[in-house]
């Protein structure tokens, strides 16, 4: 019998299946996709989640690909993904899903088996230049984003930087400069807290 895939869809069993598996307490819903309960919580199995409602050709991005990487605690009501512009997609479209054409580097893209999704770097370059989302919103994703990657911040001042002609590079920055602050607190009261043990 054939292994199936760590997320499942209605194409891998039918919707009674799922259910009854949900109930006895087998499955677990994630997404647009149901997973084995006792499989690991890693970026792998959040983007093959997220990838069930799109082609392969798309990258997560975005919203979406900081919940790929950890920095939201649910996905997006509605997926966001890329098409590098050099590539030869049919239109794509879908009531949850969001497809932008956009210029990218094949070492911004991280491969997993079943999905591909923007880098760390990447992803907060997007989301700290896209002039549509709430500066505190996108502040905070990308602060968690860094959380756990201390050469992020730098990653990302390096990509800004070096982005001379480039739309909304100024809200970028101003946006960035708030991140560093807000980790920067964060380092300092981890460090007062465990000074006074």
């Amino acid at each position: 019998m054939a292994k199936l895939p760590n997320v499942l869809s209605t194409d891998d069993l039918s919707l009674a299946e799922l259910c009854a598996a949900r109930i006895d307490g087998e499955l677990m819903p994630i997404d647009e996709g149901w997973a084995p309960v006792d499989e690991p919580d890693l970026p792998s199995l959040r983007a093959a989640a997220i990838a069930l409602r799109a082609p392969r050709s798309l990258v997560i991005e975005r919203r979406s690909a900081a919940w790929v990487h950890g920095a939201l605690t649910a996905p997006p009501a509605v997926a966001q993904f890329c098409v590098p512009r050099t590539a030869r997609v049919a239109s794509v479209s879908g009531p949850r899903l969001l497809v932008r054409e956009v210029a990218i580097e094949p070492d911004e893209i991280v491969e997993y088996r079943r999905a591909r999704c923007t880098t760390p770097v990447r992803t907060g370059f997007d989301l700290l230049r896209e002039p549509a989302e709430a500066d505190d919103e996108v502040e905070a994703i990308v602060t968690s984003l860094c959380g756990d990657d201390a050469e992020l911040p730098r990653a990302l001042r390096r990509r800004l930087e070096a982005s001379t002609r480039m739309p909304h590079r100024g809200l970028a920055l101003h946006r960035l400069v708030r991140v560093e602050a807000m980790l920067a607190d964060e380092r300092r009261r981890e460090g007062a807290g465990v000074s006074r043990r």
